[in-house]
């Protein structure tokens, strides 16, 4: 369930009240963890995977009802604005428009208060806090240009073109550090709740940066660019069944042979932070270890790319010498080779199993994600945000795959295909099973969160209010039971 899915008077799920609710309405339901996407600041399409920083939270999380708690803002000052006219959506061209203004008037309060916990906020996370709250001071000065577009001396961050720009812009930089000291002080409140009901929170990270971001505007050597700080070549999937075109992602490519002479130290930054936000990481694209898909800077379509060597094993043997043993899911979908099922083993992670994909007959691997072939250490899914809906997956898939599945799952329309689908995931060896939100609820197609490789109309699914209610809680409940799924403080009381 993403954040910005959860129901809110304000146009955007937030870290208020509705989070605490659907906390509630999961320990309720037996459930022991809860899966969330990206939580960055989204850029230009909207995606959670394409964030102006690895680091910082997404300013439109913020809840306006706690600042107003705290005495940042006025009820009228908010409660009364356009925040859009479809509660089952996110207007993400209204959110930019109407809620910065909403949050520089609670930044004002705040910075006019003399805060301790503000100040020991931003010197605690200087390291990343002070380059991302400059580029998007910068951003805004240059009217949200990327920064590959400002001038030269910004753009190679000459030391006294920089030093200029934090005196001339410091009242822009101070606003985007109480951004996130607010951002992140909402969070911890509530993983704080959630922890305190039982359930684990599981994070999201993305395998690449984007392009306009502070991650590579300030770490340019980390990455595969130019003199002039473009990208030699990028990021993407080769064409498959799915995709002639096959995906162009347009992230940058890492420098991997400077970052193992560096002993992976940008890296290991990135994970150790993401562990301060989640108890549990699920690290996106896998197989980009093993294999990236290089495409040429420029091209249209990702069908003149090809594969180069990534890492491997020995990244994830030096994320466990920092770290130590990080409770990590590998997103390993896609064409598997041999080495990256290699590379899964070898680094002892859980995998992803996707009852959709099992049925799908365009997928190569799709007899690899039959419950019967699951290893006990995997995690199961019926779908994913990159998956149609269970309803909508049968209302559109090929008529002998709907079939092949029908039969497989004995699935029963009178009962709802998703229940079936679902009951089919918690009764597999899995050891962890999740469940997207809308397959509870039964919803079509109208509520799938993303298609990959298209713009426009992606993550802007939101539940409406009411659904976290008794009765689904309780039937949840007894489901969970039945396949001896609870947390086991919760079976031993069955």
């Amino acid at each position: 369930m993403p954040i910005f899915s959860l129901p809110s008077p304000y146009g955007i799920g937030t870290l208020g009240a509705e989070a605490r609710k659907f906390a509630d309405f999961l320990a309720t339901g037996g459930q022991s963890c809860w899966q969330l996407l990206p939580v960055g600041p989204t850029s230009y399409g909207d995606s959670p995977y394409q964030s102006y920083s690895s680091f910082a939270g997404n300013p439109y999380f913020i809840d306006l009802d706690l600042l107003a708690e705290e005495g940042l803002l006025e009820p009228g000052e908010y409660r009364n604005l356009d925040w859009g006219a479809d509660p089952a959506r996110v207007d993400y061209g209204l959110m930019y428009k109407t809620r910065y203004p909403v949050l520089s008037r609670a930044c004002d309060r705040l910075l006019a208060r003399d805060i301790p916990e503000f100040a020991a906020f931003c010197q605690e996370q200087q390291d990343w806090l002070e380059d991302y709250a400059l580029f998007m001071a910068l951003k805004s000065r240059h009217d949200g240009a990327a920064w590959f577009q400002w001038p030269r001396e910004l753009r190679l961050r000459q030391p006294a073109a920089l030093e200029a720009a934090r005196q001339e812009l410091a009242g822009d930089v101070a606003f985007w550090k109480a951004v996130q000291y607010l951002f992140f002080s909402q969070w911890r409140a509530l993983k704080q709740y959630a922890n305190r009901l039982g359930l684990s929170i599981i994070g999201d990270l993305p395998i690449y940066v984007a392009l306009d971001s502070a991650d590579v505007w300030a770490n340019r050597d980390q990455f595969q660019l130019d003199g002039d700080g473009l990208p030699t070549e990028v990021a993407g999937c080769p064409p498959d069944g799915f995709s002639a075109d096959g995906q162009l992602w347009g992230n940058p490519l890492f420098d991997w042979e400077r970052m193992k002479e560096e002993g992976y130290a940008w890296w290991l930054r990135r994970i150790a932070f993401q562990f301060q936000l989640y108890d549990t990481l699920r690290i996106d694209h896998f197989r980009g270890f093993d294999q990236y898909f290089a495409v040429p800077y420029g091209d249209s379509n990702a069908q003149r790319g090809r594969w180069k060597s990534g890492p491997g094993i020995d990244f994830f043997k030096a994320v466990n010498r920092a770290l130590g043993k990080k409770d990590i899911i590998a997103e390993d979908l896609g064409f598997l080779t041999p080495s990256v099922r290699k590379l899964l083993k070898d680094s002892g992670y859980p995998g992803m199993k996707v009852l959709e994909m099992a049925f799908d007959s365009r997928d190569a691997d799709s007899v690899y994600h039959l419950p019967y072939r699951y290893p006990i250490h995997c995690v199961v899914y019926t779908g994913t945000h990159d998956n149609d809906t269970v309803q909508g997956w049968m209302a559109s898939a090929l008529k002998e795959d709907r079939a092949y599945a029908k039969a497989y799952l004995r699935l029963s329309s009178r009962e709802g295909y998703h229940w079936g689908m679902m009951r089919t995931a918690w009764s597999s060896p899995a050891e962890l099973a999740v469940m997207q939100f809308q397959d509870l609820l039964g919803l079509g197609s109208e509520a799938r969160i993303n298609t990959p490789s298209t713009l426009g109309n992606n993550w802007q699914w939101r539940a409406l209010p009411g659904v976290f209610d008794e009765k689904l809680a309780r039937r949840l409940y007894r489901e969970t039971r039945v396949y001896q799924r609870l947390p086991q403080a919760k079976m031993s009381k069955k």
